[in-house]
């Protein structure tokens, strides 16, 4: 090193031709990523890419990312003395004295409506219905127990669940925001419900923007929507599942208009029907197409039709599972369903009346609360599954 005037160290620099200049150290060049992790890194791109897409198409229901649309076969009763399986076609004959009934046929064509988390189906299917000669829609779903080989001889029980609104060309219970098949699997494990078997058919053969309902009922010059409910529907359970025999596996439930129709479905016809969960319900008939048919409209009226019942000797037990919210928007609701009660719920008319607080008249108010005493309360009469 030499020295500078000031005395500060100097760089030292050789002479002559051969002399070296000093260089400063050059930086690195980054490396370039192998070929192998290229690939790697292309390919969870195009995975990443690939997982959105799904998810975007299967939103919208765009095949083949949806199941929707796909063929449902609900489960078959096994060959006698088979542990489960499918039958594959063979006939099975159960005891004589059996409680359970077989799918009598013809089969329907139901198609995939959508998938619930534990894989059962919400299927659908277009009834033409024999006795109504009404054509409309039915959603059907079965939980996973149906399925189960523990329960592949087994009847089960239905229970036919009515919307309110509207009631076309949809059964709003026919969604899963509801949660109506998941919370009865969830009450079955709970040992709260049965295993209801679920039909939800359309309660109108038309929409009522213009205030227009049939009121479940066969309304002179209309279309039979009693005949329907209470026939046809319970008909196409019978011919593509295992069902229960008796009444003792046969129950409505419903809100408002609905709620209306289970009630009278079951006082009307209670050798075909057990019991029913009335949420929000109309007590009477009111429908404006009634107007001209006061005789037709007195048999389909669930105040006369339940002193006629109580009148009769020797009629069936019913029992009625109310529900009814402190804020319904119709404030007569409470009053008429415990005017109900108290005038009617004697003999074989059996009541029970759940009051939600600051309920609504909605059925995502019904829903959580049926699991709070009114599932209990039919349950517990009804049977299923059964041999």
């Amino acid at each position: 090193m030499s020295h500078s005037p000031d005395g500060q160290q100097q760089p030292y620099r050789s002479e002559g031709p051969y002399q070296h200049q000093y260089r400063p150290p050059q930086p690195e060049e980054p490396r370039r990523p192998s070929r192998v992790r290229r690939w790697v890194i292309a390919g969870a791109s195009v995975l990443a890419l690939a997982a959105v897409a799904s998810l975007v198409m299967s939103h919208y229901e765009i095949p083949p990312f949806t199941d929707k649309g796909d063929s449902v076969s609900f489960g078959q009763l096994p060959p006698s003395g088979s542990a489960g399986g499918d039958t594959g076609g063979a006939a099975v004959t159960p005891p004589p004295h059996s409680k359970m009934s077989m799918p009598t046929g013809p089969a329907a064509d139901f198609k995939n409506s959508m998938t619930l988390p534990d894989g059962t189906h919400v299927a659908v299917t277009t009834l033409n219905g024999k006795k109504s000669g009404f054509k409309g829609k039915v959603w059907v779903w079965a939980p996973k127990e149906y399925n189960d080989p523990k329960f592949a001889k087994s009847g089960f029980p239905v229970m036919i669940a009515l919307p309110g609104g509207a009631g076309y060309p949809n059964n709003y219970w026919m969604g899963t925001d509801l949660g109506l098949q998941t919370s009865i699997s969830k009450w079955y494990t709970e040992g709260k419900s049965k295993p209801f078997i679920l039909a939800m058919p359309v309660l109108n053969p038309g929409p009522d923007d213009k205030g227009i309902y049939w009121d479940g009922s066969d309304i002179p010059g209309q279309p039979k929507m009693g005949t329907w409910l209470t026939d046809d529907v319970p008909d196409l359970m019978r011919e593509n599942f295992r069902t229960v025999k008796s009444r003792d596996g046969w129950a409505y439930m419903g809100s408002s208009t609905g709620g209306f129709a289970s009630l009278k479905a079951v006082l009307k016809h209670p050798d075909k029907f057990k019991a029913a969960i009335c949420s929000g319900p109309d007590i009477v008939p009111d429908s404006s197409l009634w107007t001209g048919h006061d005789k037709e409209k007195a048999e389909n009226n669930p105040e006369l039709l339940a002193k006629a019942l109580i009148d009769k000797k020797g009629s069936p037990d019913v029992y009625l599972a109310f529900q009814v919210g402190t804020n319904e928007s119709n404030k007569n609701t409470l009053p008429n369903v415990q005017k109900f009660i108290a005038a009617y719920g004697k003999g074989p008319i059996h009541t029970d009346l759940k009051i939600i607080q600051d309920g609504r008249h909605n059925a995502k108010t019904y829903v959580p609360n049926m699991g709070e005493g009114p599932i209990q309360f039919i349950s517990k009469v009804m049977e299923g599954p059964v041999e």
